[in-house]
């Protein structure tokens, strides 16, 4: 099965881009962890399935697949891919476009420098928005937010997390350095711990001064990513309520910077969108060559 297919990155976090629209695309989470295997795929982060709109207020639906096949609700800088692909690929020349996801409608807008903006739709902070179980955890208040200590393994202190829903769920910690921060050890026990029943995107960042942080994120099915725009949105929202940060925020990652605003009510994302190549690919064939 012959797949055309687009190679894109925003900030570093990348994907293959899959036009559903114009060709059959049956994805399986086989396919998607082929496609985004490093070795014998294309590679990326995340899998991104453009698809015709199933409700008449949008214009698209668009689909996100992990690296491990999983698929899930939301991706900031995979939105961001996705209007430049709709646009660059002449699916459609609206702008703003209006896109359904698993979980409900964003709104994007590209501009002429190449950035796009993200309205990035519903956050909540209840431990119910991110499936989470509190049930004897201890809690302390940090500014308008309550934090949940987790107890990790072998820490001798919990782990302090604020609790964040933008579509998927996000727990941030905030940390003194996040470059000595040990994210590639803590980051997968936050992700798969048993208190998080749908498994959790883990967050981890540095406070610079009110209006700009630095950011890892270890990505749920796909582990630490050069960037993560639901993430930056997490961390900012968190930081906001915490009374630490003050919308607009820089949020720099180890593949670019990312801007997020936030009133209180409606986080927006913008960044970069860039397309690295294009091809067409036997998806089948590397599922049995593996």
């Amino acid at each position: 099965m012959i797949w055309n297919f687009t190679k894109m990155h925003g900030a570093g976090n990348d994907f293959v881009m899959l036009d559903g629209v114009r060709q059959s695309i049956d994805i399986t989470p086989e396919r998607a962890r082929a496609l985004a295997d490093r070795h014998f795929g294309v590679g990326a982060d995340q899998i991104l399935l453009v698809e015709p709109a199933t409700r008449p207020d949008t214009d698209f639906r668009y689909r996100i697949f992990n690296a491990d096949g999983g698929e899930v609700e939301h991706c900031g800088n995979g939105a961001r891919c996705f209007v430049r692909f709709v646009h660059e690929q002449g699916l459609s020349q609206r702008n703003p476009l209006r896109a359904e996801i698993a979980t409900g409608v964003i709104v994007l807008s590209a501009s002429d420098d190449g950035e796009v903006s993200v309205d990035m739709g519903r956050t909540t902070f209840t431990p119910d928005g991110v499936a989470f179980d509190t049930q004897g955890l201890p809690t302390r208040a940090c500014g308008d937010d309550t934090q949940y200590g987790l107890d990790v393994n072998d820490e001798r202190a919990p782990i302090w997390c604020s609790l964040v829903a933008i579509s998927n769920p996000h727990a941030v910690v905030q940390v003194e350095d996040v470059e000595a921060y040990p994210v590639s050890r803590i980051g997968p026990l936050i992700e798969s711990h048993r208190r998080f029943a749908n498994r959790v995107n883990a967050g981890f960042m540095q406070v610079l001064d009110r209006h700009h942080i630095h950011l890892r994120v270890y990505e749920r099915g796909a582990g630490e990513t050069l960037a993560c725009g639901t993430g930056a949105c997490a961390a900012v929202a968190a930081g906001i309520r915490c009374g630490v940060l003050d919308s607009p925020v820089r949020v720099d990652m180890h593949g670019g910077t990312l801007r997020i605003e936030w009133d209180g009510d409606t986080l927006r994302l913008q960044g970069p969108a860039t397309t690295v190549f294009q091809g067409a690919i036997d998806v089948d064939a590397l599922i049995n060559r593996a």
